[in-house]
Protein backbone atom coordinates (compact mmCIF):
# COMPACT_ATOMS: atom_id res chain seq x y z
CA UNK A 1 0.00 0.00 0.00
CA UNK A 2 2.91 2.37 0.67
CA UNK A 3 4.98 3.50 -2.30
CA UNK A 4 8.63 4.50 -2.03
CA UNK A 5 9.33 7.95 -3.49
CA UNK A 6 12.01 10.65 -3.68
CA UNK A 7 11.87 14.42 -3.96
CA UNK A 8 14.44 17.24 -3.83
CA UNK A 9 14.46 19.70 -0.95
CA UNK A 10 17.10 22.45 -0.76
CA UNK A 11 19.40 20.45 -3.03
CA UNK A 12 19.05 17.20 -1.08
CA UNK A 13 17.45 14.01 -2.39
CA UNK A 14 14.79 13.17 0.19
CA UNK A 15 13.31 9.71 0.61
CA UNK A 16 9.73 9.18 1.71
CA UNK A 17 6.88 6.69 1.68
CA UNK A 18 3.40 7.63 0.48
CA UNK A 19 0.22 5.62 0.64
CA UNK A 20 -3.42 5.46 1.62
CA UNK A 21 -6.24 7.96 1.31
CA UNK A 22 -8.19 10.25 3.58
CA UNK A 23 -6.88 12.94 5.91
CA UNK A 24 -3.24 13.64 4.96
CA UNK A 25 -0.57 13.10 7.62
CA UNK A 26 3.14 13.95 7.50
CA UNK A 27 5.28 11.68 9.70
CA UNK A 28 8.72 12.68 11.03
CA UNK A 29 11.11 10.51 13.02
CA UNK A 30 13.62 11.14 15.80
CA UNK A 31 17.41 11.12 15.56
CA UNK A 32 19.99 8.58 16.64
CA UNK A 33 22.35 5.92 15.28
CA UNK A 34 20.84 4.36 12.18
CA UNK A 35 17.47 6.07 12.73
CA UNK A 36 14.99 6.23 9.86
CA UNK A 37 11.27 6.63 9.35
CA UNK A 38 10.84 2.85 9.20
CA UNK A 39 13.11 2.40 12.23
CA UNK A 40 10.82 4.55 14.37
CA UNK A 41 7.42 3.87 12.82
CA UNK A 42 7.71 0.54 10.97
CA UNK A 43 4.80 -1.35 12.62
CA UNK A 44 2.33 1.56 12.37
CA UNK A 45 2.87 2.79 8.80
CA UNK A 46 0.68 0.28 6.97
CA UNK A 47 -2.15 0.39 9.54
CA UNK A 48 -2.20 4.19 9.34
CA UNK A 49 -2.25 4.07 5.54
CA UNK A 50 -5.43 1.99 5.75
CA UNK A 51 -7.21 5.03 7.16
CA UNK A 52 -5.17 8.12 6.27
CA UNK A 53 -3.08 9.52 3.41
CA UNK A 54 0.42 8.99 4.81
CA UNK A 55 3.59 10.87 3.84
CA UNK A 56 6.47 9.44 5.92
CA UNK A 57 9.89 10.96 5.27
CA UNK A 58 13.48 10.28 6.24
CA UNK A 59 15.06 13.45 7.60
CA UNK A 60 17.99 14.83 5.64
CA UNK A 61 21.04 12.96 6.95
CA UNK A 62 19.09 9.84 7.94
CA UNK A 63 17.67 6.72 6.34
CA UNK A 64 17.75 6.88 2.56
CA UNK A 65 17.70 10.67 2.36
CA UNK A 66 20.91 12.39 1.36
CA UNK A 67 23.29 13.77 3.93
CA UNK A 68 23.80 17.46 4.46
CA UNK A 69 27.05 18.50 2.81
CA UNK A 70 28.19 21.25 5.18
CA UNK A 71 28.16 21.56 8.97
CA UNK A 72 26.23 21.88 11.17
CA UNK A 73 24.78 18.46 10.39
CA UNK A 74 22.38 18.57 13.34
CA UNK A 75 20.12 21.24 11.89
CA UNK A 76 16.66 21.68 13.41
CA UNK A 77 15.80 24.62 11.16
CA UNK A 78 16.66 22.62 8.04
CA UNK A 79 14.45 19.75 9.21
CA UNK A 80 11.58 22.16 9.92
CA UNK A 81 11.94 23.58 6.41
CA UNK A 82 12.05 20.02 5.10
CA UNK A 83 8.73 19.34 6.82
CA UNK A 84 7.18 22.52 5.41
CA UNK A 85 8.40 21.53 1.93
CA UNK A 86 6.85 18.09 2.38
CA UNK A 87 3.50 19.77 3.12
CA UNK A 88 3.68 21.26 -0.38
CA UNK A 89 3.68 17.72 -1.82
CA UNK A 90 0.50 16.85 0.07
CA UNK A 91 -3.09 17.56 -1.04
CA UNK A 92 -4.33 21.10 -0.50
CA UNK A 93 -6.24 21.90 2.64
CA UNK A 94 -5.94 20.87 6.26
CA UNK A 95 -3.41 18.24 7.28
CA UNK A 96 -1.78 16.64 10.30
CA UNK A 97 1.78 16.05 11.46
CA UNK A 98 2.95 13.12 13.58
CA UNK A 99 6.42 13.35 15.11
CA UNK A 100 8.40 11.01 17.34
CA UNK A 101 11.09 12.22 19.80
CA UNK A 102 12.88 15.14 18.09
CA UNK A 103 10.26 14.71 15.39
CA UNK A 104 7.68 15.77 18.00
CA UNK A 105 9.43 19.11 18.39
CA UNK A 106 9.61 19.41 14.60
CA UNK A 107 5.87 18.68 14.31
CA UNK A 108 5.04 21.44 16.78
CA UNK A 109 7.40 23.92 15.14
CA UNK A 110 5.86 23.15 11.74
CA UNK A 111 2.37 23.63 13.22
CA UNK A 112 3.45 27.03 14.57
CA UNK A 113 4.38 28.14 11.04
CA UNK A 114 1.70 26.57 8.87
CA UNK A 115 -2.02 27.25 9.38
CA UNK A 116 -2.72 24.15 7.28
CA UNK A 117 -1.70 21.96 10.23
CA UNK A 118 -4.86 21.46 12.26
CA UNK A 119 -3.90 18.26 14.10
CA UNK A 120 -0.61 17.15 15.68
CA UNK A 121 0.44 13.87 17.29
CA UNK A 122 3.67 13.70 19.28
CA UNK A 123 5.09 10.48 20.70
CA UNK A 124 7.79 10.74 23.36
CA UNK A 125 8.40 14.21 21.98
CA UNK A 126 10.90 16.79 23.13
CA UNK A 127 10.83 20.57 22.78
CA UNK A 128 11.24 21.75 26.38
CA UNK A 129 14.57 22.57 28.01
CA UNK A 130 15.98 19.84 30.24
CA UNK A 131 19.39 18.53 31.25
CA UNK A 132 21.01 15.91 29.03
CA UNK A 133 20.91 12.54 30.79
CA UNK A 134 23.14 9.47 30.48
CA UNK A 135 20.61 7.47 28.44
CA UNK A 136 20.30 10.12 25.73
CA UNK A 137 24.00 10.98 25.79
CA UNK A 138 24.81 7.32 25.19
CA UNK A 139 22.27 7.00 22.40
CA UNK A 140 23.66 10.04 20.61
CA UNK A 141 27.19 8.57 20.70
CA UNK A 142 28.56 6.58 17.77
CA UNK A 143 28.49 2.88 18.78
CA UNK A 144 31.71 0.97 18.29
CA UNK A 145 29.95 -2.30 17.43
CA UNK A 146 26.56 -4.02 17.41
CA UNK A 147 26.78 -4.89 21.10
CA UNK A 148 27.23 -1.24 22.03
CA UNK A 149 24.36 -0.28 19.73
CA UNK A 150 22.17 -2.89 21.40
CA UNK A 151 22.97 -1.56 24.88
CA UNK A 152 22.10 1.98 23.79
CA UNK A 153 18.83 0.84 22.23
CA UNK A 154 17.90 -1.29 25.26
CA UNK A 155 17.94 1.90 27.34
CA UNK A 156 15.20 3.17 25.01
CA UNK A 157 12.63 0.51 25.92
CA UNK A 158 10.86 -0.86 28.98
CA UNK A 159 11.47 -4.46 27.90
CA UNK A 160 15.01 -4.99 26.53
CA UNK A 161 13.92 -8.28 24.92
CA UNK A 162 11.85 -6.22 22.46
CA UNK A 163 15.10 -5.13 20.74
CA UNK A 164 15.40 -7.74 18.02
CA UNK A 165 18.38 -8.76 15.90
CA UNK A 166 16.48 -7.43 12.88
CA UNK A 167 16.24 -3.97 14.45
CA UNK A 168 19.95 -3.98 15.32
CA UNK A 169 20.96 -5.20 11.87
CA UNK A 170 18.82 -2.57 10.14
CA UNK A 171 20.38 0.29 12.06
CA UNK A 172 23.89 -1.16 11.80
CA UNK A 173 23.53 -1.43 8.02
CA UNK A 174 22.74 2.28 7.84
CA UNK A 175 25.69 3.13 10.06
CA UNK A 176 27.88 0.95 7.85
CA UNK A 177 27.28 3.01 4.72
CA UNK A 178 30.53 4.56 3.42
CA UNK A 179 31.41 7.64 5.46
CA UNK A 180 28.24 7.55 7.52
CA UNK A 181 29.90 6.73 10.84
CA UNK A 182 32.15 9.77 10.56
CA UNK A 183 29.18 11.90 9.48
CA UNK A 184 27.13 10.75 12.47
CA UNK A 185 30.01 11.34 14.90
CA UNK A 186 30.39 14.90 13.60
CA UNK A 187 26.64 15.49 13.74
CA UNK A 188 26.51 14.52 17.42
CA UNK A 189 29.90 15.78 18.58
CA UNK A 190 29.93 16.97 22.22
CA UNK A 191 28.72 18.98 24.02
CA UNK A 192 25.36 17.32 23.28
CA UNK A 193 23.24 19.52 25.55
CA UNK A 194 23.12 21.96 22.62
CA UNK A 195 21.02 19.51 20.61
CA UNK A 196 18.27 19.44 23.25
CA UNK A 197 18.46 23.23 23.41
CA UNK A 198 18.16 23.55 19.62
CA UNK A 199 14.81 21.73 19.70
CA UNK A 200 13.22 23.95 22.38
CA UNK A 201 10.03 25.69 21.30
CA UNK A 202 10.01 29.40 22.03
CA UNK A 203 7.10 31.12 23.77
CA UNK A 204 6.23 32.71 20.43
CA UNK A 205 6.14 29.33 18.67
CA UNK A 206 3.97 27.78 21.37
CA UNK A 207 1.56 30.72 21.27
CA UNK A 208 1.25 30.40 17.49
CA UNK A 209 0.06 26.78 17.62
CA UNK A 210 -3.69 26.63 17.08
CA UNK A 211 -3.78 22.95 16.10
CA UNK A 212 -5.33 20.26 18.26
CA UNK A 213 -2.42 18.37 19.83
CA UNK A 214 -2.38 14.77 21.07
CA UNK A 215 0.73 13.98 23.15
CA UNK A 216 1.45 10.31 23.93
CA UNK A 217 4.47 9.34 26.02
CA UNK A 218 5.90 6.23 27.65
CA UNK A 219 5.97 6.52 31.43
CA UNK A 220 9.33 4.77 31.50
CA UNK A 221 11.01 6.93 28.86
CA UNK A 222 14.57 7.38 30.18
CA UNK A 223 16.20 9.63 27.51
CA UNK A 224 13.19 11.96 27.21
CA UNK A 225 11.30 11.74 30.53
CA UNK A 226 7.67 12.85 30.15
CA UNK A 227 7.77 15.05 33.25
CA UNK A 228 10.60 17.06 31.63
CA UNK A 229 9.21 17.17 28.10
CA UNK A 230 5.56 16.45 27.25
CA UNK A 231 4.11 17.50 30.60
CA UNK A 232 6.00 20.80 30.45
CA UNK A 233 5.06 21.60 26.85
CA UNK A 234 1.39 20.77 27.43
CA UNK A 235 1.13 23.59 29.97
CA UNK A 236 1.56 26.06 27.08
CA UNK A 237 -0.75 24.30 24.63
CA UNK A 238 -4.40 25.12 25.24
CA UNK A 239 -5.65 22.30 22.99
CA UNK A 240 -3.31 19.54 24.18
CA UNK A 241 -4.44 16.10 25.34
CA UNK A 242 -1.91 13.88 27.14
CA UNK A 243 -1.75 10.10 27.29
CA UNK A 244 0.93 8.43 29.43
CA UNK A 245 1.49 4.78 28.55
CA UNK A 246 2.53 2.40 31.35
CA UNK A 247 5.29 -0.19 30.91
CA UNK A 248 6.64 1.71 27.92
CA UNK A 249 9.93 3.42 27.24
CA UNK A 250 11.00 5.76 24.46
CA UNK A 251 10.38 3.58 21.41
CA UNK A 252 6.60 3.87 21.76
CA UNK A 253 5.34 3.19 18.21
CA UNK A 254 7.14 -0.16 18.30
CA UNK A 255 6.75 -1.00 22.00
CA UNK A 256 3.05 -0.19 22.25
CA UNK A 257 1.80 -0.21 18.69
CA UNK A 258 -1.87 -0.54 19.66
CA UNK A 259 -1.60 2.43 22.03
CA UNK A 260 0.05 4.49 19.32
CA UNK A 261 -2.60 3.66 16.73
CA UNK A 262 -5.36 4.46 19.24
CA UNK A 263 -3.76 7.86 19.89
CA UNK A 264 -3.39 8.47 16.14
CA UNK A 265 -7.07 7.78 15.60
CA UNK A 266 -7.85 10.11 18.48
CA UNK A 267 -5.66 12.79 16.95
CA UNK A 268 -6.66 12.47 13.30
CA UNK A 269 -9.86 10.40 13.18
CA UNK A 270 -12.23 13.31 13.51
CA UNK A 271 -10.31 15.67 11.24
Amino acid sequence: MLEEKFTEIEGHRVHYWEGGSGFPILMMHGVGPGTSIVGNFGPVLEPLAERYHVFACDLIGFGDSERKREAPFFDVELWVRQGLAMLDLMPDGNCGVAGHSLGGALALKIASRSPRVTNVLTSCGIGASYKLNDALDSFWSLPADKDELRRAMEAMVADPSSITDEMIDGRWDLLGQPGYGEFFAQMFSPPRQRFIDAAVLSARELAAITARVMMIHGRGDLPCPPEQTTLILAQSLARAEIRLVPECGHNLPRERTDSYLSAANGAFGGA
